[in-house]
């Protein structure tokens, strides 16, 4: 750097790097006294440097870079920014391709790689439906072939479809939502808020509204919320209620029956699922019983809920017994249900007289015991 470079420079910072180097008097100089101190300085430290290297710059002052030397400097600082860019663009497509990536691995006991897609659709409770799904890779490469340049754009979904009917594919399926899901799942818990008959669909959609399907579930029915308390949200506790949840999801429905929740459902639990085959002993000749008698019972009781809201400070009755109203006004009661036809009448009085409201319901339980069945086993 030349003297009219340290010209450039503050006092202090003069006064600073005469401190540095050892020039004496340094802290009385003015800024003209100050950069000749430090050029003389330069040059008797060159000398040295000079015998050493013969392209070292003729003026330097120690701790102060050269024009050169800056060039440099800011052309790595440069080449280490534009690394550092890229790897950080590289992180960032590698996380977008990870997200983007439906494929998953496969079940335990299985192969490797999973046969084929398949996608199930469960039903966990009245607010909650549990979908689980498998792709293979080929299915994401095909995807991509065929969105082409809207692959770029495309993004990862899961479609909710009510359907009227029965008919898959039928105009009848309406896309309730669409969710965004990511890669390096294979689980996603979907809310719903009233009940209704439906089925979902995994794929991606382009920006332009276009949607590559993947795999599609069977059709469940969800419950109303009067009729089933909300289930365990996780895989691990279906074991406790797996025929309930394996039924809700049509499991046991002629109708709905999903080979592949089947499948997924003895997979996971490593049992056969399905009603229990019946069991008849064959009758032997000194058991005192008859061929065709059956030697079990089966009785069978019933109960309703009765359920509303009104004033949190009312007082309500239900055939003449206090009914407990909760803060928030709403009340539940459990009421026998006998086999025969009855009348229940729900009061509810305001405070202080303030006025009474009557609401009766009518119910009739008519049970019939059917002829018991039993099958000859001697026959076969």
């Amino acid at each position: 750097m030349t003297s009219a470079s340290l010209r450039e420079k503050p006092v202090r910072d003069l006064a600073r790097l005469a401190k540095q180097h050892g020039v004496a008097g340094w802290h009385s100089m003015r800024k003209d006294q100050l950069i000749k101190a430090l050029v003389r300085k330069a040059k008797k430290a060159l000398v040295p440097e000079t015998r050493r290297s013969a392209a070292r710059p003729s003026t330097v002052v120690p701790g102060v870079r050269t024009k050169a030397a800056a060039a440099q400097a800011s052309a790595a600082a440069a080449v280490a920014h534009n690394a550092e860019v890229a790897r950080r663009i590289a992180e960032v497509r590698e996380r977008l391709a990870r997200a983007k990536n439906l494929a998953t691995p496969p079940e335990g006991g299985r192969n490797k790689r999973p046969a084929r897609d398949r996608m199930v659709l469960m039903v966990r409770g009245p607010h909650w439906l549990h979908a689980f799904w498998e792709i293979v890779p080929r299915s994401i490469e095909r995807a991509q072939s065929a969105l082409g340049q809207e692959w770029h754009g495309a993004k990862p979904v899961l479609r909710l479809l009510r359907i009227e009917n029965g008919l898959q594919g039928s105009p009848s399926e309406q896309v309730v939502r669409e969710i965004d899901i990511h890669g390096g799942v294979k689980n996603w818990f979907v809310d719903v808020r009233e009940p209704l008959r439906c089925r979902v669909e995994i794929g991606y959609l382009a920006a332009s509204g276009r949607f590559h399907a993947l795999a599609r579930s069977n059709a469940v029915n969800t419950p109303a919320a009067s009729q089933c308390d909300t289930l365990d949200a996780h895989w691990g506790e279906i074991i406790d209620d797996c025929d309930r949840i394996y039924a809700m999801s049509g499991g046991f429905s002629p109708e709905n029956n999903s080979t592949e929740l089947q499948e997924l459902f003895e997979e996971r639990l490593r049992r056969p699922m399905g009603p229990p085959a019946a069991r008849v002993q064959p009758a032997s000749d000194d058991d005192g019983e008859t061929p065709g008698q059956v030697n079990f019972q089966l009785e069978v009781d019933a109960e309703i809920i009765v359920y509303g809201a009104t004033r949190a400070d009312a007082y309500v009755t239900l055939q003449g017994e206090p009914v407990k109203v909760q803060p928030d006004g709403t009340f539940r009661v459990r009421v026998d249900l006998p086999n025969k036809r009855q009348v229940l009448p729900i009061v509810a009085n305001a405070p202080n007289g303030g006025g009474r409201q009557t609401v009766v319901m009518a119910v009739e339980r008519n049970t019939k015991a059917m002829e018991p069945y039993s099958r000859d086993m001697r026959d076969d």
